[in-house]
């Protein structure tokens, strides 16, 4: 998709603000409000041995497991189920999450409450809170530049910070139209400017969306994956953080 196409995404929703408010309305009047999900936020999958990888989920309400009745369905324990498998050991796994956080939030209010704990990797998901409240791609930039900042003393030597992508919103089923493509418009701009930030900083890996397209793979909101979108994003995901992983041990 051309530039200019991708750049129309703000200006597009201001033109016609009027109708993306009046349908916003509706979809927040029909739309079941699903709570962050039960159970505890930390654990270890996989087998006994040495000492475990440590990975950090950090971020938004699908890295808090929203769409799922328990955190042992949501993403990161699948993550750290994967990671387990292709490494032999133990995996322990974290998850640091609030419904609503944006960029700016997750840095400001998140990061701070981290305990004193390095990681192997620390897997960032955020971009739909920013998409909705239709924040300027500099202003996304600035704060990821800066959460990847904050991120490095906590990763541990060959550690890395996973940029999960923004997810393509133009398949969330809940999202009529126009508001959809508008939306999905301004989700691409901030994943191009993701990329660029993770092209930049050696320690970052940025992993597109693979996307959800299957109704299977939402919860009953239609806007969060379901157990099985979980799995599939988490399986998505491991694939490439270790394909990264053996890409680097190549080079060195």
């Amino acid at each position: 998709m051309g530039q200019i196409a991708l750049r129309a995404g703000r200006p597009l929703a201001f033109a016609i603000a009027p109708v993306l408010i009046t349908q916003g309305v509706r979809v927040r009047r029909r739309t079941p409000v699903l709570p962050e999900a039960a159970g505890a936020r930390h654990g270890v999958e996989g087998g006994p041995g040495g000492d475990p990888t440590a990975v950090l989920v950090l971020g938004e309400s699908t890295a808090a497991g929203v769409g799922v009745p328990h955190q042992s369905d949501g993403l990161a324990p699948a993550l750290a189920s994967g990671l387990a498998r292709h490494t032999g050991g133990p995996v322990a796994w974290r998850v640091a999450a609030r419904t609503g956080y944006n960029a700016r939030k997750t840095r400001d209010l998140l990061v701070p409450q981290l305990p004193d704990e390095t990681y192997d990797a620390v897997v960032v998901v955020l971009g739909v809170n920013d998409v909705l409240e239709m924040r300027s791609a500099r202003a996304w930039q600035h704060d990821i530049t800066a959460l990847l900042a904050d991120l490095r003393p906590r990763l541990r030597p060959a550690g890395r910070v996973v940029l999960a992508g923004v997810p393509d919103v133009s398949g969330f089923p809940t999202l009529p139209q126009p508001t959809r493509a508008v939306l999905a418009l301004h989700a691409r701009q901030l994943d191009r400017r993701l990329a660029r930030v993770a092209a930049t900083a050696p320690s970052a890996l940025h992993v597109p969306s693979p996307g959800i397209d299957t109704s299977g793979l939402y919860a009953e909101d239609g806007f969060h994956p379901s157990a099985a979108g979980y799995r599939r994003w988490a399986a998505h995901l491991v694939t490439e953080l270790v394909s990264s992983a053996g890409a680097g041990e190549g080079r060195r």
